[in-house]
């Protein structure tokens, strides 16, 4: 236990030191009640003083009703006390920059989850192979547990990068190696890797319009100017993107939140733009594991010729949200660069975790559980189809993949924030594409829904009371 023990002249020496100091910490919280205090001789070596001082400051406190001594188990805080010591006022100076004036976005974890769960972007953890992944984490814990204290590399574990270049060869058809690899704490750290070492204060960057919000407030944060670039039926207009953007972050296998595929043409065209401006595209592939219809165009970056393409992905989405673990494939130009801001931002990540999923990845536990979780997941989208269908006031947005699904709303439909309003307080979690644009920004109405965290034996029941709302 740490106090500052302040021995004032006349005030009672030692003895009256630690009572006041032990006081302080249980009126200002930090003794908690029912909070066992170490023995005497213990703290009185902790703070250099006597025992003696310490046994006379725990049985005034006791006398006082502070401290409670239970025979044979030790001296606990008393359950709360109500004394007349207030706490110290702190003063609160300090403030953000202009950049960080925003609020954090919800998490899922912040509140319990609705009973009709249609959130984007969770996967089903029922559906994670906790046994086997338990299994590989333990292993790789025993395996090291012996070994010299080390820092590891900070492009990421050798063995799952090779794991990751081999999986995208295999899944997504990503000519790549190991060198090419640098591991991530998820999506989010590696735009903002590749940010910090691309970017300056007032450079350019395009995002999509509904995008993905994150990424636009990273962007703002380091003090880049975002611009928002529409979206239509073949994904990212092209001819809208402003022509000093330094760099383009797309979703073009499954745009989010719309869910469209970029063409082949607007990917073609997208990729010539960036050569000519000499700008870099970030192509953010976060769900496409998850296809249910249709073969998948290439990855922007299969067919990049002029080396402008950074492709990142995330086995979040996959897998679980706790697994924090991405990627982004970087250029030989970029490579040194982002590997050093990865070691100033946290080092090198969690080892264990990054030798266990590159086992999960090599002995085929990785293709194994997307299987089975795509067979579920087609089941649930198949069901959220049918029942949007069914309700005239919508038109699903065609997609081809991912954990969820949009709808615009047909003219002469409820307003779309009074629905989701109303849904939420039904106990259906449901978005708006109002949700994806900056505020004030005009959208085309429209509702989307997840399918990854939603209960399957709720689905019809959730649907009917959106379409009762509608």
């Amino acid at each position: 236990m740490d106090l500052v023990i302040e021995i004032e002249p006349g005030a009672g020496g030692t003895t009256a030191a630690v009572y006041r100091a032990l006081r302080a910490a249980v009126m200002d919280g930090r003794a908690p009640a029912g909070h066992r205090l170490p023995a005497t001789r213990v703290l009185a070596a902790d703070l250099g003083v006597s025992r003696g001082s310490v046994a006379g400051a725990y049985e005034r406190l006791t006398a006082e009703g502070y401290l409670t001594a239970r025979v044979g188990a030790g001296t606990f805080v008393a359950e709360a006390h109500t004394g007349d010591l207030p706490v110290r006022p702190r003063a609160d100076p300090l403030r953000p920059h202009d950049a960080w004036t925003f609020t954090p976005l919800p998490t899922s974890g912040e509140s319990a989850a609705p009973r009709y769960d249609f959130r984007t972007g969770i996967p089903d953890p029922r559906l994670f192979p906790f046994d086997t992944w338990r299994r590989l984490v333990g292993a790789e814990l025993r395996l090291r547990a012996n070994d010299p204290g080390t820092y590891a590399e900070p492009s990421g574990h050798p063995a799952l990068r090779a794991a990751i270049a081999r999986y995208l060869g295999y899944s997504r058809s990503v000519r790549t190696t190991a060198d090419d690899v640098v591991v991530t704490n998820g999506t989010q750290h590696a735009l903002d890797l590749i940010a910090r070492v691309m970017l300056r204060p007032g450079d350019v960057v395009a995002v999509e319009e509904p995008g993905y919000p994150p990424a636009r407030r990273l962007f703002a944060s380091l003090g880049v100017r975002v611009a928002g670039v529409p979206v239509d039926d073949e994904g990212l207009v092209v001819a809208d993107l402003p022509d000093d953007a330094r760099l383009v972050y797309v979703t073009p296998s499954h745009q989010f939140p719309l869910g469209r595929v970029m063409s082949r043409e607007r990917r073609s065209e997208l990729l010539d733009w960036a050569r000519c401006r000499r700008a870099a595209i970030v192509e953010d592939d976060y769900d496409s594991e998850f296809r249910f219809s249709a073969r998948p165009l290439e990855p922007l970056c299969t067919l990049d010729r002029n080396g402008r393409v950074l492709y990142v992905g995330t086995f979040s989405k996959c897998t679980i949200p706790a697994l924090r673990t991405g990627f982004v494939l970087v250029p030989p130009g970029l490579r040194p660069a982002l590997i050093a801001a990865r070691q100033l931002s946290d080092g090198y990540g969690q080892t264990a975790t990054q030798a266990a999923l590159a086992r999960f990845v090599d002995d085929g536990e990785l293709a194994r559980h997307v299987r089975r979780a795509r067979r579920s997941y087609a089941d649930r989208r198949t069901r959220i189809l049918a029942g949007l269908a069914a309700m005239p006031a919508l038109e699903v947005v065609p997609s081809a993949a991912g954990l969820h699904v949009t709808a615009l709303l047909r003219p002469g439909a409820p307003d779309p924030v009074a629905i989701v309003a109303a849904a939420r307080r039904a106990g259906v979690a449901i978005d708006h594409l109002g949700d994806y644009v900056p505020p004030g920004t005009p959208v085309v109405p429209g509702l989307v829904l997840g399918f990854g965290a939603v209960d399957p034996d709720l689905i019809e029941e959730g649907l009917a009371h959106l379409a009762g709302l509608l």
